[in-house]
């Protein structure tokens, strides 16, 4: 035993040493740290798509209108559109429209060229004797101005789209950009969540069919991915000028209807 220990007693002495050292740092630092990592294989994942559509008629609208005069001064240009403009917002905010709804979207002073030529020079001698007559190059010279004005009216009520139309040409403006219909925020939300319930429930009706017929147990669900839906599309109106007529036909503009679809994607763990 004496033979043993004196072999041994290095050995022994300092694996005490480790044990000690250890026993140490865990009563001062606290337990060694031990991780484990959950490695979750996308490989494994039983991924469906799902689809939704919810359709509804857009309760509101976006309407673009324009003033465009000309005349040989700035200042006249921009009193004839500044006059017209003032006039088509006013009695456009009598149909029940607030400030926060019409807005300036272009203001522009644009100079108007024309080109004149030169009278005819003095004759120049060609190589074979005969006088060519030399024109100077025209010249571009500012003959006036045009002056525009953008305005961008949102209409809460669709059924007002064409009334604002026919207020504001009979005012004068002389460009009708374009009509986009919309969806309110609310209305929106409750076709987007009609649309995405449809979608989520086509979607687990897939899974359990897909799975069932391929022999795959599905587990829980871990994802959820959903993409943008589709919102109703501009009624766009060529730009075109205020007609002459003193008693033209009402504007007749429709919002038809819209449709919001939605694509939602669910993931399970198989076993």
């Amino acid at each position: 035993m004496k033979a043993f220990w004196e072999k041994f007693q290095g050995i022994i002495v300092t694996v005490i040493l480790i044990f000690a050292a250890f026993f140490v740092y865990t009563k001062l630092a606290g337990p060694i740290p031990f991780y484990v990592n959950n490695i979750n294989n996308a490989s494994d994942l039983f991924t469906v798509d799902g689809t939704g559509k919810a359709t509804g008629v857009p309760d509101e609208g976006v309407i673009n209108i324009g003033v465009t005069q000309q005349s040989q001064t700035v200042a006249d240009a921009q009193n004839k559109t500044n006059t017209v403009a003032q006039k088509l917002i006013n009695d456009v905010k009598k149909l029940g429209l607030d400030d926060k709804d019409i807005k300036t979207t272009n203001y522009s002073v644009t100079p108007n060229y024309a080109s004149t030529a030169e009278p005819l020079g003095a004759p120049s001698p060609a190589v074979t004797g005969t006088v060519i007559p030399v024109r100077p190059p025209s010249q571009n010279q500012i003959i006036g101005y045009t002056v525009t004005q953008n305005i961008e009216v949102d209409v809460k009520q669709t059924d007002k789209i064409n009334q604002v139309i026919d207020t504001a040409t009979k005012d004068g403006a002389n460009l009708i950009g374009g009509v986009s219909f919309t969806f309110s925020d609310t209305l929106l939300t409750k076709l987007q969540n009609e649309a995405r319930a449809q979608a989520i429930n086509e979607a687990k009706t897939k899974a359990q069919s897909l799975s069932s017929l391929s022999g795959i147990h599905l587990g829980k669900l871990v994802n959820v991915v959903e993409s943008n839906g589709i919102v109703p599309q501009p009624l766009i109106m060529n730009a075109g000028k205020a007609s002459t007529d003193t008693n033209p036909t009402p504007t007749n503009v429709t919002p038809g209807e819209s449709t919001v679809s939605l694509t939602v994607s669910l993931s399970y763990e198989t076993y």
